[in-house]
């Protein structure tokens, strides 16, 4: 592994243990050359995925961005953040297991939709608004209402 700090390829594992979802092995290394200390990661990856684009572009799927567009849409959100890491390790292990390694990021939108769905209203939405593209706010206000429950006695 290379140190981030000094380009050292030689880095020596100190301390290796779970991480807190306990599908990622943490490890705490040490440089020698320079001193340096950090943290790597070590998951498991089935296959190797590709997310084919609405443009037909392909590009290799990253763990992190999926992580990140995630994460924006629970900020301010009262959820557990090792709950948030489960659920991501849950989508990544899903879409390892459609048994194919080209996936439409329609389907990885989808999924991710159907999971926040799940945990959190208001994350669903804001993941839903940019998902879907929404342009005006008419758009919003019809998503919005489909996720209001129907009938009751005023209507």
């Amino acid at each position: 592994m290379r140190c981030p700090f000094c380009g050292n390829v030689d880095t020596q594992v100190k301390d290796s243990r779970p991480a807190e979802d306990h599908v990622a092995i943490r490890r705490r290394r040490f440089c020698p050359a320079c001193g340096g200390r950090f943290t790597t990661y070590e998951r498991v990856q089935l296959r190797d995925l590709v997310v084919i684009k609405n443009s037909g572009k392909r590009e290799d799927f990253d763990r992190s961005k999926l992580e990140r567009s995630i994460r924006i849409s629970m900020q301010k959100r009262p959820l557990d953040p090792e709950r948030v890491d489960q659920m991501i390790s849950g989508i990544v292990r899903r879409l390892e297991s459609l048994g194919e390694t080209d996936i439409a990021s329609k389907v990885i939108g989808e999924i991710v939709m159907e999971t926040l769905a799940r945990i959190d209203t208001v994350s669903y939405v804001r993941f839903a608004s940019v998902y879907k593209n929404f342009q005006a706010a008419d758009d919003f206000d019809k998503f919005v209402s489909e996720l209001r429950p129907q009938g009751g006695a005023d209507e």
